[in-house]
């Protein structure tokens, strides 16, 4: 990005601002987990030599240690340390890829779900019935586990439940997983990140190339929030089973290709401590 005149500063000041408030969250959840601020400083100069390496090369050109440590500000030495340690690589746990190809089925897919769109109740093998089996869902996505396995493990996650009749019913933590559950940090470093990327990549293009939203109101009573709050978690459950139910089709009809696709939604409340900010009032904004 090159340097702007406006207000005299440059790009890499004016960030300083909305990085300083996008990090206020992530720093209070990494002091609560006991993520000491040297231990963060030594995975930032990682990341850094990293994406200097990977994201910042010059066609046809080396990217030496020199010209690294002039994008990163790390000295040479510890940038040949660290390019000698190796990049990350994005790995998916088994049991979290193995959840959400199961879950993303049950909910998209019509076969296993009832006259209103929402997914069924899924009897065992062998029950009385008719209709498709919690069986036939898991082998319909792994045949290297079985169904059995997974529901004793989904019970005690509780991402299931079973009903008066004895047959699976899914449960709320099969979207939103519970304290604990690996999936959990997983998403949180998943989404975040795709977020962060869709917003950063409509800054530094032209045009914006990604949808990035938000309906924000202030000045607003608790139980008017917690109104909203409920009536936002409705209409984004309703586009997300939607996005999901055609990704299902797409998955099934579609040829093989690398691309990957993310529909992500947020909601937010808090009850706000004065500030020497200006009050905006009760006006909304989309940003």
């Amino acid at each position: 990005m090159a340097d702007s005149e406006d207000n005299g500063l440059t790009d890499a000041a004016r960030l300083q601002q909305p990085i300083a408030r996008l990090l206020r969250p992530l720093v209070r959840l990494l002091i609560r987990y006991g993520v000491t601020f040297p231990a963060l400083c030594e995975l930032l100069r990682e990341l850094y030599v990293n994406v200097a390496v990977h994201d910042c090369a010059l066609p046809d050109k080396e990217q030496t240690d020199s010209r690294i440590s002039l994008l990163t500000g790390i000295h040479r030495k510890e940038v040949r340390r660290l390019r000698e340690a190796g990049a990350p690589v994005r790995t998916v746990p088994a049991s979290v890829s193995r959840t959400s190809q199961i879950v993303a089925l049950w909910l998209g897919d019509r076969r296993f779900a009832d006259r209103k769109g929402a997914p069924a109740p899924l009897r065992r093998a062998g029950s009385p019935g008719r209709g498709p089996t919690f069986e036939s869902l898991v082998e319909e996505v792994t045949r290297d586990v079985r169904p059995r396995a997974v529901l004793d493990e989904w019970l005690d996650r509780k991402i299931v439940s079973l009903d008066a009749d004895g047959r699976i019913v899914l449960g709320e933590a099969a979207i939103a997983p519970d304290k604990g559950d690996e999936r959990q940090l997983y998403y949180f470093g998943r989404n975040l990140h795709d977020h962060i990327a869709a917003a950063a990549a409509n800054i530094v293009q032209e045009p914006a190339p990604f949808m990035e939203r938000a309906v924000h109101y202030e000045g607003l009573s608790e139980a008017g929030a917690r109104r909203l709050e409920a009536l936002s978690r409705e209409l984004a459950m309703e586009g997300l089973i939607a996005a999901n139910r055609e990704a299902q089709t797409l998955q099934r009809s579609d040829e093989e290709g690398r691309w990957r696709w993310t529909f992500g939604v947020y909601v937010y409340r808090e009850d706000e401590r004065p500030s020497s900010e200006p009050a905006s009032g009760k006006k909304g904004a989309r940003a």
